[in-house]
């Protein structure tokens, strides 16, 4: 096989946006790496057809964590995409930024050049924004970003709700400031999802300098002394060794991690316990796991206040009939259509939870699988926007396809419990405000045996009920894994660009950021070059 100039380990949210901006050059030779397949099922086209992703081995690694003590014990299901465009594949499409403070962190963690004012152009220069044309958006970028096509009555009611709460209306989550309520932005095209495959990956993979192989699992990275020069593939049951001047990790805060391990890079004694020669000690790679932890509140509601009869048995065809035809419908929604970021309490620089609404109901199983609701029904969550909290994910044997062991923490430090018990009071109040009370039945999650009036009551509810919003981040992190650049500290021509860099978990749904991180990386590996 070929010498590349670049070689790229996963096609997802992050190593699309690279392969596509590093093979505009005719000159550089990419390789792109995906353990899952190709991008073609419907189902990773069709906006609300995430659900049926999850818990699916074909798009889906189904990862979960280790027994969480915080959460009564539970293991806590965490699904990761496996397919061209990873979990943009199979995300709830939701398009958040975060805030400036965030970036402001990463910069004091040694993130110098992230600052908002630097990260800012990068996600103007990814987006294509429908509506919102001004000094903080993009709109000839790769990567749509649209408004809610199919506006159901119960968001506007829970809109209005909010608004009698005392959160008031923001037109847009990503411009000057994130505080309020109103309509989420999906990455979306003309009603379809609107993934990294599609907007980065699709129009490049004509190029004859790009080469894409996908069901290649990367099995470890090769070095050179301390300079990596390739990696070990197995594909269609043979292994192989691709080389290369660079290697880039874009696996995630999973598996990026875990390959640089099973590499030998990451702290001296587990690896060598492990019996992993070791090439350079990393103590931090794998440390710092940080994710959102929300919890649901769900109520009855009348058949025609509710989405889930649209969606189910013999009402799926029509549905599924206007969406083909037309691009409209509720298979066009996402997760949750509908949201707002809150203060719980009052001098914090930036909203503090973040809410999402669906006019659905969804409960979750204790180990947080989805599973669709047969009786109508709307459903909201809340989550932290900046947990303390965190963990770690480490590998258990040289195996790399043997699962890492992931260890969230959730809950483990006391704001974070206080923060979240605030934000279930913030949305209990929501659903009590007179506007929505004409549109409810009885409240199914916390039920009625709950005592929600009582903190005791409502923690432990939270403790049995919370599961992830599926953001993990920072397990190799900017600063103590990789420096500025995303190279990794200690090693040369070996970089990690995905999600797994960031100094702390963004205020928000992580896919835009991890977008901008590659846009951004991308960059900053063309200039090196010279």
């Amino acid at each position: 096989m070929s010498y590349f100039d670049y070689i790229i380990v996963g096609a997802g949210s992050a190593g699309c946006v690279l392969a596509n901006r590093l093979s505009a050059d005719p000159d550089i030779r990419v390789c792109l790496l995906e353990a899952g397949g190709s991008n073609r099922s419907p189902l990773l086209h069709v906006p609300a057809g995430w659900a049926a992703t999850f818990n699916n081995p074909r798009f889906d690694w189904s990862f979960e964590t280790e027994p969480e003590p915080a959460l009564d014990g539970r293991r806590i299901y965490w699904p990761r995409g496996k397919s061209l465009g990873g979990s943009s594949a199979i995300n709830g499409m939701i398009y958040v930024r975060g805030v400036p403070m965030d970036f402001a962190a990463w910069e004091q963690a040694g993130a110098r050049g992230w600052s908002w004012e630097e990260v800012l152009p990068y996600y103007k220069k990814a987006e294509r924004q429908q509506i919102h044309d001004d000094d903080m958006h993009g709109t000839d970028g790769p990567l749509h970003v649209q408004d809610v096509r199919d506006k159901r009555p119960m968001d506007a009611v829970f809109i209005g709700a909010m608004n009698e709460a005392g959160i008031p209306r923001n037109p847009d989550f990503n411009g000057v400031d994130q505080a309020g309520c109103g309509y989420y932005q999906f990455t979306q095209n003309n009603g379809r999802r609107w993934s990294t495959a599609s907007a980065y990956l699709t129009p490049a993979r004509s190029r004859t300098n790009l080469t894409i192989l996908t069901h290649a699992h990367t099995q470890r990275v090769l070095f050179a002394g301390k300079r990596a020069c390739g990696v070990e593939i197995s594909r269609r049951g043979k292994q192989q060794a691709i080389h290369g001047q660079h290697v880039i990790l874009s696996s995630g805060a999973i598996a990026s991690p875990q390959l640089l391990e099973v590499s030998g890079v990451g702290d001296a004694q587990r690896l060598s316990q492990l019996g992993i020669d070791v090439v350079h000690h990393a103590p931090d790679v794998g440390e710092h796991l940080q994710d959102h932890l929300f919890c649901k509140v769900v109520y009855g509601t009348k058949p025609e206040h509710s989405i889930n009869r649209e969606v189910q048995g013999l009402n799926l065809i029509p549905a599924a009939l206007k969406w083909f035809f037309l691009r409209q419908g509720p298979l066009t929604t996402g997760s949750a259509p509908v949201g707002a970021f809150c203060h719980t309490k009052q001098g914090l620089e930036a909203p503090d939870v973040q809410i999402h609404f669906a006019s659905g109901g969804t409960l979750y199983n204790n180990a947080g699988k989805i599973q669709a609701m047969q009786e109508p029904a709307v459903t909201a969550v809340v989550n932290q926007s900046r947990p303390e909290s965190r963990g770690s994910i480490h590998i258990n044997s040289a195996d790399i396809s043997e699962a890492p062991s992931i260890i969230a923490n959730y809950l483990s430090s006391p704001l974070d419990q206080d923060t979240l018990l605030k934000g279930m009071r913030i949305l209990l109040n929501i659903f009590a405000q007179s506007g929505m009370q004409p549109y409810l039945n009885d409240r199914l999650a916390p039920g009625l045996d709950v005592d929600v009036s009582s903190d005791e009551d409502l923690m432990a509810y939270i403790r049995r009920e919370a599961t992830t919003v599926y953001h993990p981040t920072s397990t190799c992190s900017i600063g103590k894994v990789v420096d500025e650049n995303l190279q990794v500290l200690g090693l040369e021509g070996l970089s990690v660009i995905d999600a797994s860099v960031m100094p702390y978990v963004v205020s928000g749904n992580t896919n835009a950021a991890t977008i901008m991180l590659a846009e951004k990386g991308a960059d900053q590996l063309l200039a090196a070059r010279g």
